[in-house]
């Protein structure tokens, strides 16, 4: 896949307050379908969602996940590890927040950022790359044997909206929270973060696809995510327990 030719934008036949609309029906259909997947407790979802500086993650999982029950469904953020982490494996601080039998768990950016991190900055040889795909590979077919099926969606966003989002961080009083100098960092190295991101779709699939959202407009990014959910929660054997 060559994110370059992939677009960022809905497609021109669709309609943004008609897919809102279908939007919040997969929100209720996802919230139903936790309820009984957290009373069955055999299975679990994993949701990771990966993208570049302002691509969308935090509105997604506020939008999507706004009617499920937090007792089913918790979020985990994975910033810059700190000194205890990295004093481990690179995958000792996510393994422990892989979902339980009946969760929802969202990773909002994940073991991915211990590949494109490293990869941009120069900091990982080419075998200690491929020894880290292969550790991705094996991690995440162990949690398809544990009952946890996996979705990986890449929210594709334009280099001109992604700055259009940076700037507001520094203009709009609710978002000045969000602004972080280094997020510019980004900017400036567009294209290697492409050609990693190109690089993890090649060689980390094995487990779970990746999906490339289109994430220029909101409202059509979080559709798409929203139904991908949908049909996934409908593909696996949910069903409350019988009394007896």
């Amino acid at each position: 896949m060559k994110l370059s030719d992939t677009s960022t934008r809905a497609p021109k036949e669709w309609e943004k307050e008609d897919t809102k609309a279908k939007t919040n029906m997969l929100i209720n259909q996802i919230s139903d379908y936790q309820r009984v997947m957290y009373a069955q407790g055999q299975s679990s979802l994993l949701i990771i969602l990966q993208g570049l500086d302002a691509s969308g993650k935090d509105g997604t999982i506020s939008t999507v996940f706004k009617g499920v029950n937090p007792l089913g469904c918790t979020v985990k953020a994975f910033k810059k590890p700190t000194e205890e982490e990295m004093a481990h494996d690179f995958l000792w601080r996510v393994h422990q927040h892989a979902p339980a039998r009946g969760m929802i768990q969202i990773f909002n950016r994940s073991h991915y950022e211990d590949v494109i991190m490293p990869v941009v900055n120069g900091q990982l040889t080419e075998s200690a790359l491929e020894l880290r795909y292969q550790v991705i590979n094996t991690f995440e077919q162990l949690l398809c044997h544990h009952d946890t099926h996996i979705l990986k969606f890449y929210l594709h966003i334009s280099p001109e909206v992604q700055k259009e989002r940076l700037y507001e961080r520094l203009t709009n009083p609710t978002k000045f929270w969000k602004h972080n100098d280094a997020d510019w960092d980004t900017v400036q190295k567009w294209q290697q973060y492409q050609q990693v991101y190109e690089d993890i779709f090649e060689n980390c699939g094995k487990a779970a696809a990746w999906y490339t959202v289109p994430a220029d407009q909101n409202w059509y990014k979080e559709y798409v995510v929203a139904q991908k959910i949908v049909d996934t929660l409908a593909s696996m054997d949910l069903h409350y327990p019988k009394a007896w």
